[in-house]
Order: C-alpha cells, then structure tokens, then sequence
C-alpha cells in the first residue's frame, strides 16, 4: 500500500505575525490611491470675522464648480462658519441653484460692481440656510467684462466691493465663471486660496496646467498671498476604469494638492438643483451630503487658521 503523501502546515514565526498585525492595522486606502486620514469635527468658534477669500476656479464647464460652491458652503455653515457665497458667473447658476429667479433681482454683484452708490447690505439676500448669505447674478454681469477694462486698476474691482464683507463672515467662496477672463481674475486676485473642482474625465485634465499657469501671473503680479488650497475630485465612478487611471494621474501629477475626498456621481445632485437647496438639507443622509461634509472637514484642517 503507497504511504500518504505527507503534508506540513508552514510555521508562522512570530515576526511574521508581527507584520501580519500592522498590515491590517493600516488605514484603508481612499478612492485616490492613499490612505484616508480621519478628519477632526471642526471646534466651534464665538468671533466671526477675519474671512478667508475662496474662488472655485476652472476654465472648464460641466466640472462641479457651483454644486461644490453652495454644498461646500452649505457644510461649513452647519460646522458654525458664517459663509457668504459670490455668483460671479453671468450664467447665474448658484442664484438659480437657491431658488432665485435671475428675472426677478433688483441689484446684483453688477450693480456693486459698477455703481459706487450701491452698498453691500443692499445686495446680499439669504440663501435660505442659517448661517449662509448669496451675492446674487445675473446676466447682466457679462457687461462688466466689458465696462471694466477701461476703470483704473480693474483687476481690484471685486476685491475692494467685498472689502467691507470680511469682518461679517468666516469664509467667501467665489463661484467663477468658466473662463479665463478678467471676471476670473478679478476673483483671484480677491482671494486667499483656490480650489480646483475637476471631473474625472480625460478632457477635464488637458486645461488644469494652463488655469496653474494663470494663477502663478496673478500670484506674481497681483495677488501674493494666492495659493491653491487643494484640487478636488468630482463626478467620480469608482467602478469605471476610466475614472480611477484620472484619478492616479490627478495624483501624481499634484501629489498632496489633491483632496483626499472625492466627489461621486449621484442624482440626488440634479434633484437638490431642481429643489433649489444644497444636498445637506434636501438630502442631509445621503453619500452625496457626507462627502461635502468630510470635504468641509478636510478644507478647514487645510487652512493655516484653523
């Protein structure tokens, strides 16, 4: 009769188990490639003041600029900032994000733009969530394009307008428009960082290195203190192999610029739009409402202030 083949259970050493253990301690790696760090509840503040100048800014359309603007201000708002958010796209898109009618607008940033008359108390309307006001637009501020490039240090227009907001408010954001014109510049020489909405899509990344180069000329020749605060995955489909190799370019290319959270794809986006409200409060438990909240989270860890 043939003897059994002999079978020997391999000895783990205690090294190995050792290394074993710290392997499944480490933290999960997140949807751009690195591991996930756990962002602290932002502490409470009792002084406002002091705002830190924020544009969303990408020449490209379609990328989540304003979606990012109103949820991004949305959740800080219910972290206990006072934020005040700046339609300056002619478009009107974050006004009609929160249910304004840009037929209906008496005054808008225009008219504070181009008529000293007008004061900022006059314009700013609520947003209709505690602790968040708007700038309003509408198309009417394509004018000011035009009208602006004849005034005497136009590319300070919109800092010197909302000079007087900064000890009322926390945070600014500025939702730009897409392009790269004297509207976006007026805007980041007005601001303290940037923050790059980019869809996780190929064309969304052949723009990014002329929209750097803008900022260092407005970094070296207007605005010193102008620093990218981070770029910020938007759209993304983790299932799509598309998705993830832009992604780990995205990575490499910025390296640590990159936020760690990611912005997926939902259409809890587009309802939140039609109702006119951010995702935090039409749809506070969905996927799409806590990533802006940890994306909120992440942007005050960011900040030097905070």
């Amino acid at each position: 009769m043939t003897q059994p083949i002999p079978f020997e259970r391999p000895v783990e050493t205690r090294s190995e188990a050792r290394a074993a253990t710290t392997a499944t301690a480490e933290p999960p790696l997140g949807p751009t490639g690195r591991p996930m760090p756990v962002f602290p509840e932002p502490t409470p503040i009792t002084q406002h003041g002091g705002a830190r100048v924020i544009s969303m800014c990408n020449q490209k359309g379609g990328v989540g600029k304003t979606t990012t603007t109103i949820n991004l201000g949305a959740s800080l708002a219910e972290f206990g900032r006072r934020v005040l958010l700046v339609d300056f796209d002619p478009q009107g898109s974050l006004s009609v994000g929160l249910g304004l009618n840009p037929h209906e607008m008496d005054l808008t940033i225009y008219n504070l733009l181009m008529d000293r008359d007008v004061t900022l108390d006059e314009v700013v309307v609520p947003s209709g969530i505690e602790g968040m006001d708007l700038l309003p637009s509408n198309i009417d501020l394509s004018a000011a394009e035009v009208q602006l490039v004849h005034e005497v240090a136009r590319e300070q227009t919109l800092q010197r307008v909302l000079a007087p907001a900064l000890e009322h408010y926390d945070v600014i954001l500025i939702d730009c428009q897409p392009s790269l014109g004297l509207l976006t510049v007026n805007a980041l020489t007005a601001s303290d960082g940037v923050i790059v909405p980019l869809e996780c899509e190929y064309f969304a990344l052949r723009g990014v290195a002329l929209l750097k180069t803008t900022i260092d000329k407005v970094r070296e020749r207007l605005n010193p203190k102008l620093e990218i605060d981070g770029v910020l995955g938007t759209m993304f489909d983790g299932r799509t192999l598309h998705s993830r190799e832009v992604m780990e370019r995205l990575v490499s290319a910025w390296g640590d610029t990159v936020f760690h959270t990611v912005i997926r794809r939902t259409v809890k986006f587009s309802d939140a739009t039609v109702a006119g409200e951010p995702i935090t409060s039409y749809a506070s438990s969905s996927t799409g409402a806590e990533h802006y909240r940890q994306l909120a989270r992440e942007v005050l860890t960011r900040w030097p202030a905070e």
